[in-house]
């Protein structure tokens, strides 16, 4: 674990360097934006051969029996416990409520909460367990088909499994927040923070990432990539629309992207901060506005 950790940090300064060198540019984007909320998605098994006994999954972007890259909902019973199998693409996830286990069959139980991240390489044998009552977890993949397949065709494809606590995320300011009030204190209000998990920025190729937005946050997320992809993964947002005349709230599970530069406008609550999961393959901004 401690290797881990000293890896996301030097990771995070090479992600905060690239992000403060961002160019914040003041004309308008043009862009394909997209909301979906999560109460708007449908639900069907995972693995249909298991029937009832699958947990249920919901496609968010993409197509997970096709073969693009392809982001998902699974959602898991309490005491859910899967006969070993392996998959035959690599696959990450984030949990987004419960608890859930993911390792190798004879592991002992590591039980990551809401806001943990995990991948799972290709051809591995594992089993993926649930504590709660509710658990659900953002899982996505770089290619598809996303299949299940039994232990007996394990094969290694040289990566490692990674399990991240999110008690063992590395936080970092994000370098690139402009405040529209320059005059406060940066101890008067929380800034905006950045948590690398995989990828490089710096290769103009997909890399994850999650932000932490602080209570009362008033902002935009300004991207400068081809691809934006953001899930929420705890809190509850509003995305306001770039003309102010809609508002949507958007529950973990909620899903908002765009093609293209573009601009996000969104507030948090006033109780509670939000956490995002946010897949891009091109620089992007956080700008708060702070009152």
């Amino acid at each position: 674990m401690k290797n881990i950790k000293t890896f996301l940090i030097l990771t995070l300064t090479i992600l905060i360097i690239t992000l403060g060198n961002t160019q914040v540019l003041s004309h308008s984007f043009g862009s394909t934006s997209k909301v979906v909320l999560a109460s708007e998605l449908q639900w069907s098994p995972l693995n249909p051969a298991r029937g009832d006994a699958s947990p249920q999954a919901a496609t968010i972007w993409g197509d997970r029996n096709g073969t693009e890259a392809t982001g998902f909902l699974v959602k898991f019973k309490q005491g859910f416990s899967s006969p070993p199998h392996i998959h035959n693409v690599t696959y990450r996830g984030v949990v987004i409520d419960g608890l859930v286990h993911n390792d190798d069959p004879n592991a002992e139980k590591m039980w990551m909460p809401k806001g943990s991240f995990w991948t799972q390489p290709a051809g591995e044998a594992h089993i993926t367990s649930a504590e709660e009552k509710n658990n659900i977890a953002y899982i996505e993949i770089d290619e598809g088909p996303y299949l299940v397949q039994p232990q007996e065709e394990a094969f290694d494809n040289g990566e490692r499994p990674v399990n991240v606590d999110a008690s063992n995320i590395v936080w970092l300011n994000a370098s690139n927040l402009h405040s529209s009030d320059h005059a406060k204190s940066s101890n008067c209000w929380s800034k905006p923070q950045i948590a690398f998990l995989w990828g490089n920025p710096q290769e103009r190729e997909p890399y994850g990432s999650m932000i932490k937005l602080p209570t009362d946050f008033k902002g935009k997320i300004r991207s400068h990539g081809s691809d934006f992809r953001a899930v929420v993964i705890e809190g509850q947002p509003n995305y306001i629309a770039l003309r102010g005349t809609d508002t949507k709230n958007l529950e973990p599970g909620s899903y908002f992207s765009s093609k293209g530069k573009s601009t996000h406008q969104l507030t948090s609550d006033a109780e509670a901060e939000s956490i995002i999961y946010v897949r891009t393959n091109g620089k992007f901004d956080i700008i708060s506005h702070q009152s």
